[in-house]
């Protein structure tokens, strides 16, 4: 769907466009990040509860304003000093990339007696600039010892953002690479149920490749 088209449809009908496109077991989460609490609501009212931010401060705001049975996805670079701003309500952190973040989330999620499910980032892209673990990296950091301390955080899967650019093929790759090595995860740990690939430019790519999770944004709410 170009986004010259979306612009000549209502949010409702761009959300179940896509929904009629992915299948049942793909969760799709919409990206909220500059979008108002009225075009929010206009996707709720269309039946959609999972939404995605780029910053705590922004998702805060727009929890407080918005029902309560939303489930919301931190999906940018976290800073850990401010974890504590959505300990009390997030639903899945997206991109941890840093062990200190899942220390900061254990000791912030304990003081509301949860347990906060998260994803670990894996640097898959050629850009130097976007964030996440080596392959190796996660690795030794799932084999840790100090990560079997925590109480409070459950790693349930990655996540993992590919090249921008319009070569397919360099895409299918990168997402390919990280879906087999989800799935080689799965065997020795089998809370590992989610794996969070795609956004509107290559989500059809990412769910061929075995993604259960995509970030979508212009392509339900149109640009910015």
């Amino acid at each position: 769907m170009l986004l010259s088209d979306i612009k000549n449809m209502s949010i409702a009908a761009n959300l179940q466009e896509i929904k009629n496109s992915i299948p049942p077991t793909v969760t799709l989460v919409a990206v909220t990040k500059t979008k108002t609490v009225a075009e929010i609501m206009e996707a709720y009212e269309a039946g959609q509860r999972d939404f995605g931010e780029n910053k705590i401060q922004e998702m805060t705001q727009k929890y407080e304003q918005l029902p309560k049975d939303i489930r919301w996805h931190m999906i940018g670079h976290l800073q850990s000093n401010k974890v504590k701003y959505m300990a009390e309500f997030v639903h899945l952190v997206h991109g941890i990339d840093k062990f200190t973040t899942l220390v900061e989330i254990d000791k912030q999620a304990q003081k509301h007696n949860r347990i906060i499910n998260c994803l670990l980032q894996v640097h898959i892209a050629q850009e130097e600039t976007k964030f996440g673990f080596s392959y190796d990296e996660i690795s030794t950091l799932l084999n840790s010892n100090e990560l079997q301390l925590f109480k409070n955080v459950k790693i349930i899967g990655l996540m993992g953002m590919a090249t921008f650019t319009e070569n397919e093929i360099q895409i299918r790759t990168e997402f390919q690479a990280l879906s087999n090595y989800f799935q080689q995860l799965k065997i020795q740990y089998p809370q590992f149920t989610s794996l969070s690939m795609g956004m509107s430019s290559d989500y059809n790519i990412a769910i061929s490749a075995g993604s259960t999770i995509i970030r979508v944004g212009s392509a339900i709410f149109g640009g910015r």
